[in-house]
């Protein structure tokens, strides 16, 4: 009988879990898709009901693979930022879940706005005043549900992010974990705690916040996923993009990643020497026992979701737009993504998607790879800033579905001069809780998880340096152009 890790990573489109064994290798795995709702335009919900029952359908068809293990410890790994509010008393959602790709809320952030707030807001969170974190979606919440914050300050609602839900559904008291926390936007990232000025800024109750735990602990016990699950310790749990960047191994400032998925997260340790970039947040990556680490972190809002938005509107799939993308070229057409805006560097809600460089030679296969190398543009971007931040960073470490494509990783090592170091073990964010829930059950020691094998494979790019920098001038005027052409 296996003693085994079971990793739930609860992602914006599915639900997946791992069965993951003592060489690190995965045994098992389980998938449920999820869907979005999009009410109104720019808004973006999901169902925490249908999240929920997706992390029990998962687990169910995970463990039926291997009815024979012996599940020692279970992980939980979250997408960040996406907010909801619940009530206390029986756990059921008060709000739909906002996801983090919302934008209802840029109107309420430019109220809100001003280079005062945006100071304070920076140096206490760590991060830009932007629609994307969770402190302007609850508030906005708030306004639909308890406009007077009656209820939130009577501690009957519970505000949270999906780790703090879920855990709730666990039967732990209302907890989140300090990564997520870092990403409401109410969190001080300096002294480790809620921040009173920053909850009464976005008007939310300190009474409705949940209490902060390290990022390994005793959490809860699992038996409310999966019966066979009862007395098996929930005791790792991870933001999602965090999760990932521990499975790359990446325990040390200079190691950076890149998760590649619906968006994109850049993210390496910080190392306190200089003042990170003002286009990256300051975040916690995690606290494994020794206190909080903090990260450096570039998100962008479009990645693989403009490979989707494109696929479709020419009536291919995804696998077709990728392999008529590499066979193509984009020829000086530059596609910006500015679909919500533009997220790191630059953090404009405002920017808008465009297409540049149009020419009557422009088909198909030219927009395509504009599309596919509008991910390496915006990770160069965030790695131009990380430079200026961090010293040393020598490759990038990728992952994600997009990172399966070789015209992408051949356009991104052009684009950052350096080499693409891709993990082709798949869902690193499940991984990378799994090794932290094996290390608090003695799965492993910090030495093993060092020596774990990760499949890696390095690239280099085609691109001469010249064909590169001019790629790179072409779509720093699109990208002028992009946050120009904003509508008021």
């Amino acid at each position: 009988m296996k003693d085994l890790v079971l990793a739930i990573d609860q992602g914006t489109s599915a639900t997946k879990c791992l069965l993951v064994d003592a060489a690190g290798a995965m045994v098992a795995k389980a998938s449920v898709p999820l869907g979005e709702r999009y009410p109104a335009p720019g808004w973006v919900e999901q169902d925490a009901e249908e999240i929920w029952r997706s992390v029990q359908q998962a687990t169910a068809q995970c463990l039926a693979q291997q009815p024979e293990a012996r599940i020692v410890a279970v992980g939980l790994s979250t997408q960040r930022e996406s907010a909801m509010i619940w009530r206390r008393d029986d756990g059921k959602p008060a709000t739909p879940l906002l996801s983090w790709q919302d934008q209802r809320t840029v109107g309420l952030r430019d109220m809100l706005g001003n280079d005062a707030v945006e100071a304070l807001v920076r140096e206490r969170s760590g991060l830009p005043l932007d629609p994307m974190f969770s402190a302007l979606k609850l508030g906005w919440l708030l306004d639909d549900i308890d406009p007077q914050r009656e209820l939130a300050a009577s501690g009957a609602l519970c505000v949270g992010t999906v780790d703090s839900f879920l855990l709730s559904r666990l039967g732990a008291a209302h907890a989140i974990e300090v990564g997520n926390a870092s990403r409401t936007q109410l969190f001080n990232v300096n002294r480790f705690a809620w921040d009173e000025e920053l909850a009464a800024l976005f008007r939310i109750p300190m009474q409705a916040l949940p209490r902060v735990l390290p990022s390994i602990a005793h959490f809860a016990d699992a038996g409310a996923v999966h019966a066979s699950l009862k007395g098996v310790p929930v005791n790792a749990v991870m933001a999602d993009s965090h999760a990932a960047l521990f499975a790359h191994g990446a325990y040390a400032p200079g190691q950076v990643k890149a998760t590649l998925g619906t968006g994109s997260s850049v993210m390496g340790l910080a190392d306190g020497r200089r003042p990170p970039h003002p286009g990256l947040c300051l975040t916690i990556a995690w606290d494994a026992g020794n206190g909080p680490v903090q990260a450096l972190e570039g998100n962008i809002r479009a990645a693989g979701s403009t490979l989707r938005w494109i696929a479709e509107l020419f009536g291919i799939t995804s696998d077709e737009a990728a392999n008529l993308a590499a066979r193509s070229s984009s020829a000086g057409v530059c596609l910006v993504p500015g679909f919500t805006g533009l997220g790191a560097p630059w953090w404009d809600a405002n920017a808008v998607g465009l297409v540049s460089g149009l020419t009557l030679g422009t088909d198909k296969g030219t927009l395509l790879a504009a599309a596919v190398e509008s991910i390496a543009h915006q990770v160069a971007d965030v790695m131009d800033a990380m430079d200026q931040s961090v010293d040393g960073i020598a490759r990038l470490l990728v992952d994600g579905g997009p990172s399966r494509n070789t015209h992408l990783l051949d356009a991104l090592s052009a684009c950052i001069a350096r080499p693409v170091v891709q993990c082709a073990d798949p869902e690193l964010s499940a991984l990378g809780v799994a090794h932290l829930a094996g290390l608090r059950a003695g799965v492993w020691d910090w030495a093993a998880l060092k020596q774990l094998h990760r499949a890696q494979q390095a690239f280099g790019t085609t691109w001469t340096a010249a064909a590169a920098s001019e790629a790179r001038r072409r779509w720093s005027h699109a990208v002028r152009q992009s946050r120009l052409a904003r509508t008021q």
